[in-house]
This record gives C-alpha cells, sequence and structure tokens, in this order.
C-alpha cells in the first residue's frame, strides 16, 4: 500500500461531497454520516501518526546536535 496524504486530502474532498448531496435522504443519509465519521476517525489517527513520526526526526535531530543525550530504543530507526 502506497498512500499519500494527498490520497488522503481526496477521500476527505469526495466526503464532503456526497454529504452535500441535496437527493440524499433518510436512511441512506443516516448511513453516509456514519461512513464520515468513520473515515474522519480513521484520518485523524493517520494524521496523529504522521505528527509523531515528524516529532520523533525532530527529537532525533536535536538529540544529534546534544550529543551527550540518547534516543529510547523505541524510537531508533532500522
Amino acid at each position: 500500500m502506497n498512500n499519500k496524504l494527498i490520497d488522503l486530502n481526496n477521500h476527505l474532498f469526495a466526503e464532503m461531497e456526497r454529504l452535500g448531496d441535496e437527493e440524499l435522504k433518510g436512511d441512506n443519509l443516516i448511513q453516509e454520516i456514519e461512513r464520515a465519521r468513520a473515515i474522519t476517525g480513521v484520518a485523524s489517527q493517520i494524521i496523529s501518526n504522521g505528527s509523531l513520526a515528524l516529532k520523533a526526526e525532530q527529537f532525533k535531530s536535536d538529540i544529534v546536535s546534544a550529543k551527550e543525550a540518547k534516543v529510547p530504543k523505541f524510537l531508533e530507526g532500522e
């Protein structure tokens, strides 16, 4: 799987378009709202994961410049 953040962005905008369909009513609207909640939940986790990875890289970079600090084992790369 080679998904990129632009793919996430496209999925979110596609969902917004589906929710904006004025012909969507009743059970179909409820189902689409539930789908949107699931998509945004997963999207939030993807964004949080990316943010954590970015912070870890910044932390490692800061430690390399400090030289006396050590990177915790679970943050070490391959």
